[in-house]
């Protein structure tokens, strides 16, 4: 679901994290967060632009979905 997330096939929202109990949100949390260091750590050519742009969408996916899914383990809490 990670992959999915930084792909933008999947738009997490308030009503799908809802469904999930805590312990699947903190696993979905870890899963996005090791997804998101890899992403980071990966050296791309600074000539290409295209690559640079995904790349920094996907982290943008992934950012937001963190804080989404820190958001609903509180609001839980």
């Amino acid at each position: 679901m990670a992959r999915d997330v930084s792909e933008g096939y999947i738009l997490l929202n308030a009503n799908l994290l809802k469904r999930m109990s805590g312990e699947e949100l903190r696993q979905l949390r870890f899963e996005v967060e090791r997804l998101l260091t890899g992403i980071r750590g990966g050296q791309l050519s600074l000539e290409d632009t295209l690559a640079i742009q995904s790349k920094n969408r996907r982290i943008s996916r992934l950012n937001s979905a963190v804080m989404m899914i820190n958001n609903q383990i509180q609001s839980i809490r």
